[in-house]
């Protein structure tokens, strides 16, 4: 019971991460209906801008995740503008396309600015052992858990209780009808871009803070899985996200701890062959009729 409990604590910690790049995913694709595979990459973005501004300018922990998560945010109002404003109304496979065709820029940039090597992450937070009964917890996994659940309840305070937030949930519902209402669109959809990837960028940072390593091509597997999380818990929900995430994290490592590490990417994509055959619209999604 005690290395089941040890490995929930695990998998909440990896969730917690796998949340936050899902927010990005679920956010856009709630505005949008676009599935932006470029996430996963700046995602790796936030974490190389938390590098340096670490290693370079020496700053701690939280003015490197605020410098990470606003070089993120320009990024993603870049990538919206340049990439995807001008698809805007062009078919679904031709954005779809252009997000993995960003999606590999990305990726290659980073090979060949910032180089292919792993780079050891900056001991942000010094790695103790809190003791909580029987269980040994380390604060960093700790930190990642308290980072993402104020960043998720302030997502939720920012979409639900200020006018950016009310103008994001009306063009979901209904862009023509929000931009008869006064909203400008562009700017309530640059705003959840540059939301998402702040998001996707912190969860980089606490990444790099974990696990001690970063690389240029870090983004693409978690940016799957987050992809499969936001699917999980229904896309375009931000519960589902945040709860998709959760059960992501927590399925993968109890997948190492008791089966084997060789199916850790597997169940990810098990997962989602799963829920779309038993339930497409995700754990808190409800089936709604498209009309073709």
């Amino acid at each position: 019971m005690v290395e089941f409990l040890q490995q929930i604590i695990n998998g909440l910690s990896l969730g917690s991460i796998y949340a936050l790049i899902a927010l990005g995913y679920t956010m856009v694709y709630g505005i949008l209906k676009l599935i932006n595979f470029a996430h996963g990459d700046v995602y790796m973005v936030g974490a190389f801008a938390g590098y340096y501004a670490a290693a370079v300018f020496h700053w701690s922990f939280v003015p490197a995740l605020l410098f990470a998560m606003a070089g993120a945010a320009v990024l993603g109002v870049a990538i919206e503008r340049i990439a995807y404003r001008p698809l805007r109304n062009a078919t679904r496979i031709a954005t779809l396309i252009t997000a993995i065709g960003v999606s590999l820029l990305l990726e290659n940039l980073g090979i060949v600015v910032l180089h292919p090597e792993p780079r050891a992450f900056p001991d942000l937070v010094q790695l103790r052992m809190v003791r909580l009964g029987a269980l040994y917890i380390n604060n960093r996994q700790l930190v990642i858990v308290l980072v993402a659940t104020i960043l998720m309840i302030a997502l939720q305070w920012v979409v639900n209780r200020t006018r950016i937030g009310q103008a994001m949930r009306a063009v979901a519902e209904d862009q023509d009808t929000a931009r008869l209402m006064g909203i400008n669109v562009d700017r309530v959809i640059s705003f959840t871009f540059a939301l998402g990837s702040a998001l996707a960028a912190a969860a980089g940072v606490l990444v790099g803070l974990y696990y001690g390593r970063i690389d240029p091509l870090m983004g693409i597997m978690p940016g799957l899985k987050a992809f499969v999380a936001a699917v999980l818990g229904g896309i375009g929900l931000i519960p589902g996200a945040m709860v998709g995430g959760l059960v992501m994290g927590v399925a993968e490592v109890m997948v190492v701890a008791f089966l084997s590490s060789t199916w850790k990417d597997a169940v990810a994509f098990a997962i989602l062959i799963v829920i779309l055959l038993v339930r497409p619209s995700g754990l808190l999604g409800r089936a709604v009729r498209e009309k073709v």
